[in-house]
């Protein structure tokens, strides 16, 4: 294995323990907003909801992005990523029959160094 091909692996550790810390620390950040985690990384065959998480009546499907600037944390989120998430919580939707009688809403939480953003609603089915 080359030299090059070893650091592209750590990077790649360092990333996916760096998303999972973003992960539990925008549960954690949700949770004490008032809301209960239904389910962290779930995944669909159309695709993976970072954190579906509840709050009265209405279910919450959240990507979390984390980046060095919550404002490019924000935007990391594409049309092609939105259109997955919601095919996933179709899905979820589906499986979880008691839950569809909920409003459902997706949100965006930001993770940056010491900093977490939620951004509520931050786009409609379909957009």
């Amino acid at each position: 294995m080359t030299a090059g091909a070893t650091n592209e692996k750590a990077a790649r550790r360092r990333s996916e323990r760096f998303g999972r810390r973003s992960e539990w620390a925008a549960g954690l950040f949700l949770q004490l907003k008032g809301y209960r985690i239904l389910a962290r990384r779930y995944r669909a065959h159309s695709g993976e909801i970072d954190l579906v998480a509840r709050r009265n009546r209405i279910v919450v499907f959240v990507e979390v992005k984390s980046r060095a600037a919550l404002d490019n944390a924000a935007g990391a989120v594409t049309a092609q990523a939105r259109r997955r998430i919601e095919r996933a919580a179709d899905m979820f939707i589906a499986r979880h029959p008691r839950l569809a009688d909920c409003e459902m809403r997706y949100d965006i939480v930001a993770v940056a160094p010491w900093r977490v953003r939620h951004l509520r609603a931050a786009w409609r089915f379909g957009e």
